[in-house]
């Protein structure tokens, strides 16, 4: 694994965070491929959702940014093979705490989310 890939990743996960901690649309936009999709299981049901979708899901939330919230993501693995990657993250979003699995592609020299499943593990711990 190229230590140059794994750290556009990172970054790529950074942005993807901090999309949700701002309630910010454009890094949504940025951290995830055009055609990526949003997948999981919430107390409401099953959730699918475009990045549009997810976009507009994420900018009509509070800031946590603005609220004086503590952020939290944690990247407990990330494997690259090739174009390809798979990272798990937690992290606390809009009161619960989060295991999201999220593939990646490289296209164009440019990492981006492919597919995001998530799990809500429970309340959010900060």
């Amino acid at each position: 694994m190229s230590n140059t890939a794994q750290m556009q990743i990172r970054e790529t996960i950074q942005t993807y965070f901090d999309s949700m901690f701002e309630s910010d649309a454009e890094k949504v936009h940025e951290a995830f491929h055009a055609n990526a999709r949003i997948t999981g299981d919430t107390p409401e049901g099953f959730v699918q959702m475009t990045v549009t979708d997810f976009a507009s899901f994420v900018s009509a939330q509070p800031a946590a940014s603005e609220a004086g919230g503590t952020p939290y993501l944690e990247v407990l693995s990330l494997d690259v093979h090739g174009d390809t990657a798979v990272a798990r993250v937690r992290d606390d979003y809009i009161g619960n705490r989060y295991l999201d699995t999220l593939s990646f592609v490289r296209l164009d020299n440019r990492w981006s989310i492919y597919n995001k499943l998530f799990h809500i593990e429970g309340p959010a711990q900060g």
